[in-house]
């Protein structure tokens, strides 16, 4: 076993993961910190950035703690950290303001209208590859203009998880490419650089960051964070991305032509092409790699319903996961007759629809928890169809689908992916995620001979079960109508839920 390792970190929705690794790729220790976000206003989604690194620093010192205990050099250390990301901060990188979250938090939408006005949509479509949507940073920074005057004139800076950790350890204010890509209407996807009127039109006053690739060394460790984390001084720190396109590396699905699939809190697609491509309903961005560029796509929940439906069953005593897994199986697809819309915190590709709203239809009274979680899964599932659909008719389609996430575990709600969508699903041997693929940038940017084919190698494939085609091919057919027939309604209970939205503290 090699003496030096690696330390990769991801800041996530619901939890801060951290890993230590050999530079064999042999994983020999990881930690977890939960977290939740803030839900104070429907359609806001907040996190404080000074608890990301509060909970990187208690994560890494268990983890330096492993390496000093087995007489290991710690040679790099990598971040990732969910994304797109909007922390305000100041001159000194205070934060001046909680986060505001990526595409889940749907506040400015009268930001995004009010730019598609001015600028043109065929323009923003044309130099940053996609319209504005809720998950776009851009609008974001402008709604606290708008709506936070006062704080907004106290920021000069801002920040997404991965970047906040790397100014942390090093002091450099560094942004990777891919994050940069999706701050639209700021960043040019031709040219690869910040489109600088643009930014002084929505962000007036808003320093924008060094840029650079995700398996670029950012800067090396400070003596004030090697104090908080136990780090050497001087490590180098690797910059890192947006925690999908990390997990597409940590599962080696980031070469042209494959696409990743990540079964997270929300589930994200990511498609690699040689050049930018677009499509009205999807998302063309920047690679996280040199000579890449990607199309991707992500729907606003996925975990995080499922996270949800074992909620209403008993709080802190709700069941483990394996159960209503075991439940879902034994309801048989179908889920006995019910058809859900996982619409719970609106819905971002391909609908692109921050008002749609979740839906259980066929309801009854011998209905179990069972058919519900197994309604879920399918429900997610569709929702993979509908954006594979989508991609396909942007003349993407795959050669190579890999999983990642903590939902790939068990093996059910991938089955379903694939019997619904029809599709094979590549099955690597770690699936750990974003903190990994941190980990292995990590060890590649101080050692070329570092590949993630030793580190992670596929070690099964996922195939569907073609006797289900013609029955789920019904049954979405089913998912796609119900929302054309009640998006009237819940666009209706959307905006009564706004009305009724407490103000904020």
């Amino acid at each position: 076993m090699s003496d030096r390792c690696v330390i990769g970190v991801d800041v996530g929705t619901s939890s801060t993961k951290g890993c230590l690794v050999t530079f064999d790729g042999v994983v020999l220790a990881t930690e977890v910190r939960h977290h939740s976000a803030h839900r104070g206003q429907v359609g806001h989604v907040e996190m404080n950035a000074e608890d990301w690194w509060v909970e990187y620093c208690s994560v890494v010192q268990r983890l330096v703690a492993v390496a000093m205990s087995r007489h290991l050099t710690i040679a790099s250390v990598g971040v990732s950290g969910m994304g797109p990301c909007v922390a305000l901060a100041n001159d000194s990188g205070a934060p001046t303001r909680p986060a505001i979250l990526y595409g889940i938090d749907t506040r400015a939408s009268e930001q995004i209208a009010r730019l598609h006005a001015k600028l043109g949509i065929d323009e923003i479509v044309s130099r940053g590859g996609s319209v504005l949507t809720s998950q776009a940073a851009g609008p974001k920074i402008a709604w606290v203009k708008d709506n936070e005057p006062e704080i907004y004139a106290r920021s000069s800076r801002f920040f997404m998880p991965a970047s906040w950790l790397t100014w942390n350890l090093t002091g450099e204010y560094v942004l990777d490419h891919q994050s940069a890509s999706q701050c639209w209407p700021l960043y040019d996807i031709e040219s690869r650089q910040w489109h600088r009127p643009w930014a002084e039109l929505i962000a007036p006053g808003i320093e924008l960051p060094r840029l650079a690739w995700a398996n670029d060394v950012a800067g090396f460790v400070s003596q004030s964070a090697s104090f908080a984390t136990g780090i050497p001084t001087g490590t180098p720190v690797v910059v890192g991305s947006i925690d999908a396109w990390m997990e597409a590396i940590s599962v080696g699905a980031h070469r042209v032509g494959d696409l990743l699939l990540m079964y997270g809190s929300t589930m994200f697609l990511v498609a690699t092409t040689s050049n930018p491509t677009r499509h009205p309903t999807l998302w063309s961005t920047s690679g996280a790699l040199p000579d890449t560029w990607s199309l991707a796509g992500g729907m606003a929940t996925s975990g995080a319903t499922t996270d949800w439906i074992r909620s209403l069953w008993g709080g802190q005593s709700a069941p483990e996961f394996g159960a209503l897994m075991d439940e879902a199986t034994n309801s048989g697809a179908g889920a006995n007759g019910l058809l859900m819309l996982p619409y719970f915190a609106g819905e971002r590709t391909p609908i692109l629809d921050p008002e749609a709203r979740g839906v259980i239809a066929g309801l009854t009274l011998t209905h179990t928890r069972g058919d519900i979680y197994r309604a879920a899964l399918e429900a997610t599932a569709f929702g993979v169809k509908h954006n594979l659909e989508q991609l396909a008719l942007a003349g993407v389609i795959p050669d190579r689908i890999v999983v990642a996430g903590g939902g790939t575990q068990g093996g059910l709600w991938t089955q379903i992916v694939s019997d619904i969508v029809d599709i094979e699903q590549v099955v690597p041997s770690v699936t750990f995620g974003a903190s990994f693929g941190a980990a292995l940038v990590a060890a590649q940017a101080v050692d070329g001979d570092v590949s993630v084919d030793t580190w992670n190698p596929p070690v099964a494939a996922v195939t569907p079960n073609e006797t289900l085609r013609e029955f789920y091919d019904e049954r979405y057919r089913r998912y796609r109508e119900l929302y054309t027939q009640t998006a009237d309604i819940v666009h209706y209970l959307a905006g009564e839920q706004r009305s009724q939205m407490p103000a904020r503290p």
